[in-house]
Protein backbone atom coordinates (compact mmCIF):
# COMPACT_ATOMS: atom_id res chain seq x y z
CA UNK A 1 0.00 0.00 0.00
CA UNK A 2 1.13 3.65 -0.98
CA UNK A 3 2.39 5.48 2.11
CA UNK A 4 0.13 8.47 1.19
CA UNK A 5 -2.57 6.57 1.17
CA UNK A 6 -1.84 4.72 4.25
CA UNK A 7 -1.71 7.78 5.61
CA UNK A 8 -5.36 9.41 4.61
CA UNK A 9 -6.46 5.96 6.34
CA UNK A 10 -5.27 7.00 9.63
CA UNK A 11 -6.36 9.55 9.30
CA UNK A 12 -9.96 8.73 8.02
CA UNK A 13 -10.30 6.21 11.30
CA UNK A 14 -8.77 8.64 13.96
CA UNK A 15 -11.55 11.09 11.89
CA UNK A 16 -14.27 8.42 12.45
CA UNK A 17 -13.44 7.55 15.75
CA UNK A 18 -13.51 11.37 16.48
CA UNK A 19 -16.68 11.99 14.64
CA UNK A 20 -18.37 8.97 16.91
CA UNK A 21 -17.26 10.87 19.66
CA UNK A 22 -18.80 13.93 18.86
CA UNK A 23 -22.02 12.40 18.07
CA UNK A 24 -22.49 10.28 20.70
CA UNK A 25 -21.52 12.69 24.11
CA UNK A 26 -24.36 13.70 25.80
CA UNK A 27 -24.26 17.76 25.00
CA UNK A 28 -21.91 19.56 22.82
CA UNK A 29 -18.62 18.49 23.60
CA UNK A 30 -17.11 20.99 21.60
CA UNK A 31 -19.24 23.15 23.46
CA UNK A 32 -17.98 22.51 26.90
CA UNK A 33 -14.36 23.22 25.65
CA UNK A 34 -15.09 26.59 24.00
CA UNK A 35 -17.85 28.01 26.04
CA UNK A 36 -17.61 25.74 29.51
CA UNK A 37 -21.03 25.29 28.52
CA UNK A 38 -22.21 21.71 27.02
CA UNK A 39 -26.01 22.84 25.89
CA UNK A 40 -24.38 25.12 23.65
CA UNK A 41 -23.53 24.40 20.14
CA UNK A 42 -21.30 25.95 18.64
CA UNK A 43 -22.07 27.71 15.01
CA UNK A 44 -18.63 27.83 13.12
CA UNK A 45 -19.98 29.51 9.83
CA UNK A 46 -22.99 31.56 10.71
CA UNK A 47 -25.67 31.12 7.94
CA UNK A 48 -29.28 30.62 8.01
CA UNK A 49 -28.87 27.20 8.33
CA UNK A 50 -27.42 27.12 11.52
CA UNK A 51 -25.34 24.13 12.97
CA UNK A 52 -26.29 22.03 10.13
CA UNK A 53 -23.95 23.71 7.94
CA UNK A 54 -20.93 21.75 10.52
CA UNK A 55 -22.91 18.40 9.59
CA UNK A 56 -22.33 19.02 5.71
CA UNK A 57 -18.85 20.13 6.25
CA UNK A 58 -18.06 17.30 9.04
CA UNK A 59 -19.80 14.29 6.91
CA UNK A 60 -17.94 15.96 3.43
CA UNK A 61 -14.82 15.70 4.66
CA UNK A 62 -15.19 12.42 6.41
CA UNK A 63 -16.15 10.94 3.47
CA UNK A 64 -13.96 12.27 1.20
CA UNK A 65 -10.60 10.56 3.46
CA UNK A 66 -12.83 7.77 3.63
CA UNK A 67 -13.21 7.21 -0.07
CA UNK A 68 -9.95 8.28 -0.83
CA UNK A 69 -8.17 5.47 1.35
CA UNK A 70 -9.49 2.84 -0.69
CA UNK A 71 -10.08 4.55 -3.87
CA UNK A 72 -8.17 1.44 -5.74
CA UNK A 73 -9.96 -1.40 -3.66
CA UNK A 74 -12.76 -3.40 -3.71
CA UNK A 75 -14.11 -1.76 -1.03
CA UNK A 76 -14.44 1.47 -2.14
CA UNK A 77 -17.99 0.66 -3.30
CA UNK A 78 -18.70 -0.81 0.57
CA UNK A 79 -17.09 2.24 2.04
CA UNK A 80 -19.42 4.77 0.15
CA UNK A 81 -22.58 2.48 1.49
CA UNK A 82 -21.26 2.03 4.79
CA UNK A 83 -20.75 6.36 5.21
CA UNK A 84 -24.13 6.73 3.96
CA UNK A 85 -25.76 4.52 6.36
CA UNK A 86 -23.26 6.01 8.97
CA UNK A 87 -24.92 9.73 8.20
CA UNK A 88 -28.35 8.28 9.07
CA UNK A 89 -27.27 6.44 11.99
CA UNK A 90 -25.06 8.84 14.39
CA UNK A 91 -28.29 11.38 13.10
CA UNK A 92 -30.83 8.97 14.64
CA UNK A 93 -28.66 7.89 17.50
CA UNK A 94 -29.71 11.78 18.70
CA UNK A 95 -33.15 10.25 19.61
CA UNK A 96 -31.58 8.63 22.35
CA UNK A 97 -28.57 10.35 23.23
CA UNK A 98 -29.20 12.44 26.20
CA UNK A 99 -29.31 16.14 25.58
CA UNK A 100 -29.02 15.97 22.09
CA UNK A 101 -31.88 16.15 19.61
CA UNK A 102 -32.71 14.66 16.10
CA UNK A 103 -33.62 17.12 13.41
CA UNK A 104 -34.45 16.51 9.97
CA UNK A 105 -31.81 19.07 8.31
CA UNK A 106 -29.17 18.20 10.39
CA UNK A 107 -30.47 14.70 8.95
CA UNK A 108 -30.24 16.00 5.22
CA UNK A 109 -26.96 18.02 5.83
CA UNK A 110 -24.90 14.19 6.65
CA UNK A 111 -26.77 12.89 3.65
CA UNK A 112 -25.59 16.01 1.47
CA UNK A 113 -21.89 16.42 2.80
CA UNK A 114 -21.69 12.07 2.22
CA UNK A 115 -23.23 12.48 -1.20
CA UNK A 116 -21.58 15.24 -2.84
CA UNK A 117 -18.68 13.86 -1.78
CA UNK A 118 -18.98 10.34 -3.43
CA UNK A 119 -20.17 12.18 -6.73
CA UNK A 120 -16.76 14.22 -6.78
CA UNK A 121 -14.42 11.00 -6.32
CA UNK A 122 -16.81 8.95 -8.83
CA UNK A 123 -16.49 11.58 -10.98
CA UNK A 124 -12.80 11.88 -10.80
CA UNK A 125 -12.13 8.27 -10.96
CA UNK A 126 -14.44 8.44 -13.94
CA UNK A 127 -11.86 11.11 -15.46
CA UNK A 128 -8.73 9.50 -14.49
CA UNK A 129 -9.85 5.78 -16.24
CA UNK A 130 -10.69 7.98 -19.40
CA UNK A 131 -14.24 7.49 -19.02
CA UNK A 132 -15.06 10.70 -19.14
Amino acid sequence: MDNKISLVRYLYYFSLFGLFIIYLFPGSIIGCFIYKDCQIQPDFIPNPLGTSINHLIAFFYLSIIGLISCIKEFSFNLTAIFLIILSFILELSHLIVPNRSFQYLDLMSNLFGTLLAITIIFLYKRIKNGKI
